[in-house]
């Protein structure tokens, strides 16, 4: 009894005397876990506020994913403004109604005519009379006339008028159609920057649970941990690899979503050389509204529906006017192919087929379409105000939540590591590393999913009002743009 107890005694002794070098060893390291927060790795929550330092550069968020250069978003913009089958659509629109706008004014050309025949008739009266068959033989050689419009009392010039307005409503549906795909393609970029960020973290946390599961192991063979914290340590690991698979798959999903929005669906893979970054955009909701009535495409083309309309009504009025008209003829033929010819020409008046009834209504129906397209055109002005704000608020709540996510990111990093330090040192609990572990990523993948938010935010509202924000700047067409706290340059939007 006497031998168990020394034993006992000196196996307490030499355990609580490697247990406290262990921890003085742990401390004094100087990156110990637990113990310092590595501020190139994480800088300071305050560096994430909107800044401008001296070189007017804007402070972006440093520590991102990808450092392959291999694409860019200005890259994937100038892929799709040349491949996007939407935007091809849209402009072979613009030509067939330019092609319309000159088929209208065709009718002030002259239209020539060219005819040849045979006939043979049998006259049935004739031949009733005179008791036997009559039949002639009647050969047209030639016959060529042209026919001159001179005047309708502006009925061409009425529906040309509306063919421009109509080429002029394809040229901004064009434009809208350009920057719903710039929208598009930014959305997408910046979803694979996410789903990079995301995969990613999923491979750092394989890492950390390799490192749990190594440690748990070899507590396990030394005696100090019992094989339940092996077990919590494999189920881990095999979850953080089940984890990395979904994100690497994800990976693959956003690169195929963002060529297809470029229209080149079959583009072998490639590296993303940008990180998700926070750049300021410090434009006034009442700039932003000035904005999107001067440069938002549907706020242009409303009008011009409700233009075209009022034309409309124009020219229906004008369906009794009479047109003035010189025609002539020349023939050559008769009993013979040549045995004859003649002519005719002269100018005519040509008056239409009046219905007094369907001309009535036809009125009315233009008049009832035209009050119709104002009334769509305050709806679409009114939702474009609505879509503006909301965008914009949007894009606050998005700034503002970005400095704390980042702080979330540096508290859950902080726990884990001092969860992990005295799990190292023996007197953790599986379970609490486990949950720090959980946190960890989770704040890391909120973070990055904030950041996402926010540019997808400011793209939206780029689409808004239709221009692009550079440097916190809105791109003009002339002049100056007042921003909240200075004045900026503005350049035609590209």
């Amino acid at each position: 009894m006497r031998k168990i107890i020394k034993i006992f005694l000196i196996s307490f002794f030499i355990t609580g005397v490697l247990t406290q070098n262990c921890q003085a060893a742990f401390w004094h390291h100087g990156e110990s876990l637990g113990n310092e927060i590595k501020k190139e790795e994480y800088p300071d929550s305050k560096d994430v506020e909107p800044k401008v330092d001296n070189s007017d550069e804007a402070m972006v968020i440093k520590g991102g994913v990808e450092t392959t250069m291999d694409i860019t978003l200005e890259e994937c913009l100038k892929y799709a403004l040349g491949n996007n089958p939407k935007i091809q659509a849209a402009m072979q629109d613009v030509f067939a109604s330019d092609a319309r706008i000159r088929e209208t004014w065709a009718a002030y050309f002259p239209q020539f005519g060219w005819q040849t025949g045979y006939t043979r008739i049998r006259q049935l009266q004739l031949s009733d009379v005179f008791r036997r068959d009559l039949i002639f033989n009647y050969f047209v050689l030639g016959q060529i006339s042209a026919s001159q419009m001179l005047y309708d009392f502006g009925v061409t010039q009425n529906q040309a008028t509306i063919r421009k307005l109509d080429n002029q409503g394809y040229k901004i549906t064009l434009t809208g159609t350009v920057n719903t795909v710039i929208c598009d393609v930014k959305n997408a970029y910046y979803n694979l920057q996410y789903a990079l960020e995301a995969k990613k973290v999923a491979e750092d946390m394989v890492k950390r649970y390799e490192a749990f599961y190594e440690q748990a192991k070899a507590f396990y063979q030394a005696g100090t941990k019992p094989k339940v914290d092996v077990t919590i340590a494999e189920v881990n690991l095999s979850n953080s690899k089940l984890t990395l698979i979904q994100a690497e798959n994800a990976v693959d999903i956003a690169m195929a979503k963002l060529n297809n929005t470029m229209g080149l669906p079959y583009s072998n893979k490639y590296k993303v050389s940008e990180n998700l970054r926070y750049e300021p955009c410090d434009i006034t909701l009442d700039c932003a509204i000035k904005m999107a009535q001067e440069s938002r495409p549907e706020f242009q083309l409303a009008d011009v529906k409700v233009e075209e309309a009022r034309q409309n009504v124009k020219l229906v009025k004008k369906s009794y006017f009479p047109q003035l008209t010189l025609e002539g003829q020349y023939q050559i033929g008769g009993k013979s192919p040549t045995s004859n010819y003649g002519y005719n020409f002269g100018g005519y008046l040509n008056f239409p087929t009046i219905n007094g009834m369907l001309i009535k209504n036809e009125i009315k129906e233009a008049q009832a379409l035209h009050s119709k397209e104002i009334a769509n055109a305050n709806d679409t002005k009114n939702n474009i105000y609505y879509e503006v704000q909301e965008s914009y608020y949007s894009l606050t709540e998005k700034k503002n939540k970005i400095p704390v996510a980042f702080l979330g990111v540096k508290q859950a990093k902080e726990n884990y590591e001092l969860s992990y330090g005295r799990y190292k040192v023996g007197v953790g609990d599986p379970i609490e590393l486990k949950d720090a572990q959980v946190q960890y990523q989770n704040a890391m993948l909120t973070y990055y999913q904030t950041m996402y938010e926010y540019n997808t935010a400011r793209a939206t509202l780029e689409k808004s009002i239709g221009k692009n924000i550079a440097n916190g700047e809105v791109q003009l067409d002339t002049g100056k743009t007042k921003k909240s706290k200075s004045k900026t340059k503005s350049k035609q939007n590209s």
